[in-house]
């Protein structure tokens, strides 16, 4: 079934039916604000920090799917309906959802009304503008009434969803004419509130959740709705929403549009108040004020569809291939810009509510954007670098909002420190500006352990120099790249966390990942050093790579992905490969081209070994008739092995391999088995053997 389409022309994705697989979402806001919009107008807001400055409520793994969001109902007559379907899902005579660069515009129509439901987040202002502009395309006036709905979280998303006994008490709302203010916690501890308005006289207002939805109800079917009319509930404690009432006459053919606006305020301690208990609304009045017509509306509109032509016209592609030409030229950069400013810190599967932003996330973001905002790219490096450790490691992930290191899930990932290393090295090729590498930057967000971001790189270095195996290749930690490979982290008890169970400073667990990561980056950090003049340094850091390229045994740990290895070892692979050092050529020349081929490698002193974990159990590989037809695990591991043997390197035998790990396990047989062959195809090495 086709849900969709892009719109080469718009830059758009046109989605053309309401039940999609799952919820289809947008990213709007490119600076502090930010709001997640799904195909149905579900989703959430937040400024800055999606845990500790959430501004809507969502409900994540519910049922139905894409519970929460901003909903605008229309009873029109004894029919409720939603312009994005949700959450009534009343049957449309039409529907069109438009997923832009910023903005999604969702368009339902039944008995003759259309309703235009535009939502974007302007550049420069820390707001969600939703312009819904009702159309009556009957040929009779039509009477109807329009009810805004959305459910303000209490800031912090965590707390919000677990400390109820506390928050089912400390829910307050402000309702001045039509605007509604969300000031919990303001009077005791914030200095910041949520505006939600609407730019024409209201006919009612609820802020109390249960009000509004009525007992035993849901947002499928709110009883106020139901009623067609508001009961003006203040909320104390509980649930506090934003609900508007307004009511609509149209004359045949005619069009009026709504403007509303949710919005974050923050104040300055000494401007809290207006009067005892009453907030100062000046900057929302002020906000609100600035959306008040369509013409300031499209002046808005305009200044966002500017700000992305300017972003995307720094890099484009003409090819023969029109698909090729959408991606780079739009959606890959588009969803570049997205990871920038959340760093996976928020969608509809990271909840916003633990990580915050990731150290690693964060590096790897900026390789793909920093062409685009070269200044942005250059703050975001020191923010990174400022999380770091003195000792070089750092802090996994970080609060967009204090822009501190958190340890929800500890620290120990073994390959994050070489991230900053590729982030500064990709800012310095695209920028030229050296000066960054003399700024002053914190560690661990500690002022007096300042020292110039060169420093910091070279500490990263140092950091994964001094943490290696016995073979000489960097320890894994409590993980590399790949989070679910954590060789030192080890539960027996149910609800300890996984990546932060056991030590983090494994004695044993190596990480050719890493190890490929140390060699391209060790390179970067040299060529670095060398260009400020820093000749010893560049020398050193070459020296320690070389150590890694001269290991005597690799050894290869892989499950068995999709028939193959993950990408983690393709790509250490084609770094590997490309390497001068690694081989020269296939083997033949234009003058010998009846040599035989992949005798190239220059490797031929060094050793592996391939151990292997696979979900198909062992029938599937060595039985006549099987998957595998009788190949045997070397036959099947064949592609593996040439791949080394074309880098001159030669095997140990036999290789390992743990069948039907999910079906089947015999976790503590199948680890002395590994034990003792390791120990076996070692020895063999020690005394000279190969295969």
């Amino acid at each position: 079934m086709k849900f969709g389409h892009f719109s080469d022309t718009a830059r758009e994705y046109v989605i053309t039916t309401p039940r999609t697989p799952l919820p289809w979402i947008n990213y709007l806001g490119s600076e502090a604000f930010f709001s997640l919009v799904s195909h149905t107008a579900g989703g959430y807001s937040f400024y800055r920090d999606a845990k500790l400055r959430r501004i809507t409520r969502y409900r994540y793994n519910n049922v139905p799917a894409d519970s929460n969001g901003r909903y605008y109902y229309i009873k029109d007559g004894d029919t409720v309906w939603n312009p994005g379907w949700q959450p009534t899902q009343t049957e449309l005579d039409s529907y069109e959802c438009r997923h832009g660069l910023g903005y999604s515009i969702i368009t339902g129509k039944k008995n003759s009304l259309t309703a235009k439901l535009e939502l974007f987040v302007p550049v420069g202002d820390n707001c969600e503008i939703d312009r819904l502009v009702l159309t009556n395309e009957s040929d009779a006036p039509k009477s109807f009434t329009v009810f805004s709905y959305l459910e303000f979280c209490l800031w912090n998303a965590v707390d919000d969803s677990t400390n109820f006994q506390r928050n089912f008490s400390t829910g307050e709302v402000e309702v001045e004419g039509s605007a509604i203010y969300h000031k919990t916690e303001y009077r005791e501890r914030r200095n910041h509130y949520a505006l939600f308005t609407v730019n024409t006289p209201i006919d009612g207002f609820d802020t109390s959740r249960d009000a509004f939805l009525g007992a035993w109800r849901s947002n499928a079917n709110p009883e106020v709705v139901e009623n067609g009319r508001c009961t003006n509930s203040v909320a104390h404690g509980w649930a506090p929403v934003g609900v508007h009432q307004v009511n609509v006459t149209l004359q045949p053919g005619e069009s009026r549009s709504l403007i509303f606006v949710l919005g974050y305020i923050e104040n300055p301690e000494d401007e809290k108040w207006a009067a005892p208990g009453v907030i100062n609304k000046t900057r929302a009045q002020a906000m609100a004020a600035r959306y008040a017509t369509d013409a300031q509306v499209d002046a808005a509109l305009a200044r966002l569809h500017d700000h992305w032509n300017n972003l995307l016209s720094t890099y484009s592609v003409k090819s023969s291939d029109e698909k090729l030409d959408r991606m780079v030229n739009t959606w890959n950069q588009y969803q570049c810009m997205v990871t920038f400013n959340m760093s996976r810190s928020a969608s509809y599967y990271e909840s916003g509510t633990g990580r915050g932003m990731g150290f690693r996330d964060s590096c790897q973001d900026l390789l793909g954007f920093v062409h685009l905002i070269p200044a942005r790219a250059r703050e975001r490096i020191l923010d990174i670098a400022a999380t770091q450790f003195p000792d070089g490691s750092a802090y996994h992930q970080y609060q967009p909002l204090t822009k501190k290191g958190n340890m929800d899930i500890g620290s120990g990932f073994n390959d994050d420190p070489l991230w900053l290393i590729a982030a500064v090295y990709a800012y310095l090729g695209e920028t030229g500006d050296y000066s960054i590498l003399d700024e002053t930057v914190d560690f661990d967000n500690d002022h007096s352990l300042a020292q110039p971001l060169l420093e910091h790189l070279r500490r990263s270095f140092g950091y994964l120099r001094t943490h290696k195996g016995p073979h000489g290749l960097p320890l894994i930690g409590r993980a590399d790249w790949n989070d679910c490979l954590n060789l030192n982290c080890f539960s027996a008890e149910p609800g300890e966390p996984f990546q932060t169970t056991g030590p983090s400073e494994g004695p044993v667990a190596e990480s050719i990942f890493i190890a490929a990561m140390f060699v391209k980056y060790g390179k970067e950090y040299a060529a670095i050093c060398r260009r400020r003049g820093n000749e010893e340094e560049a020398v050193y850091a070459e020296k320690e790579v070389e150590k890694v390229l001269g290991s005597d045994l690799l050894l290869v740990q892989t499950p068995i992905w999709a028939m193959s290895t993950p990408w983690q070892y393709t790509k250490w692979q084609d770094i590997v490969l490309t390497d001068p050092r690694v081989c020269g050529t296939d083997g033949r020349t234009r003058k010998d081209p009846n040599k035989l081929y992949g005798t190239g490698g220059f490797l031929t002193k060094k050793r592996y070994w391939i151990s292997t974990t696979w979900n198909a159990p062992e029938d599937a590989v060595c039985e006549p008739g099987q998957f595998f037809d009788a190949r045997g695990l070397e036959g099947v591991l064949m592609p593996l092995h040439k791949q080394f043997q074309y880098m001159g390197i030669n095997p140990l035998a036999p290789s390992f391999a743990i069948f039907d790990v999910y079906k089947n396990p015999t976790v503590e047989s199948d680890l002395l088995r590994w034990k003792s062959t390791l120990e076996v195809v070692t020895g063999k090495l020690l005394i000279g053997q190969t295969q």
